[in-house]
């Protein structure tokens, strides 16, 4: 994605695409919600469903091409190290799972939410928590329902779950329209728009934030423990990015 001017916004702007199964994508969500070199962004998590995107790219999954899927159960590990994310040792249950179900849920809970995510982070970070750190099969419908009764409550679950085949499936498409209309082609993919100049580009992967904070003139000295990233990784976090 090239860079564009766009009305500067009040301060440096990011847009993440996110799918519960891209081990990355959750990565990136939780530097960008816990590493103190973004607090001062506007930060926007839109779902989207990754399965989709590929197909629209014409893109072969990951786990599908020889050796790069021993690869990535690494990668995500070095990752996690060096910014001291919580993540499972072991791939969990049935890597990559279908997530449609689950991304229609959650665009269901974005659709009702208010302007600062509310609703939408609460249920991100306990689907991303159960299946990423807990190693559950947040694809079962059992799991996904347990979920959702733990953070909305019964009655809310049931109304979600509801909305999830109609408004849910809607919001779905056309956020993955949306995401593959800014350019992606995988997740995480990041849309930020520098808050002086106004200008907008497009980043893949959790490896390339460092390059989002330099876009957005970000002091990555602020995140972490003198620059190393959220909780101070043992792999240096921001070091191991730049």
């Amino acid at each position: 994605m090239t860079s564009q001017a766009q009305p500067k916004p009040n301060k440096p702007a990011i847009t993440l695409y996110l799918d519960t199964v891209s081990p990355f994508a959750y990565e990136a969500y939780y530097i960008l919600r816990h590493d103190a070199a973004f607090e001062d962004c506007q930060v926007t998590f839109v779902p989207i469903f990754l399965g989709g995107l590929m197909h629209k790219c014409g893109n072969t999954a990951p786990m599908n091409i020889k050796n790069k899927d021993k690869w990535i159960n690494a990668e995500r590990l070095r990752w996690a190290g060096a910014f001291g994310i919580p993540i499972t040792q072991e791939l969990p249950p049935d890597f990559p799972p279908l997530t449609l179900n689950i991304m229609r849920a959650v665009c269901a809970v974005w659709a009702s939410d208010d302007a600062q995510q509310t609703r939408l982070v609460r249920v991100l970070d306990a689907l991303y928590a159960k299946y990423w750190v807990d190693g559950e099969p947040t694809h079962r419908p059992d799991v996904l329902r347990a979920v959702l009764d733990d953070v909305f409550g019964p009655a809310e679950a049931d109304k979600i779950l509801a909305d999830a085949s109609t408004a849910g499936k809607k919001l779905l498409i056309e956020n993955t329209d949306a995401a593959f209309a800014a350019g992606a082609f995988g997740l995480p993919w990041l849309v930020c728009t520098n808050a002086k100049t106004g200008s907008t580009e497009g980043f893949f992967g959790v490896d390339h934030l460092g390059q989002v904070a330099q876009f957005l003139d970000i002091d990555l000295d602020r995140g972490g423990s003198g620059g190393s990233g959220v909780g101070g990784g043992r792999a240096g976090g921001w070091r191991s990015v730049l």
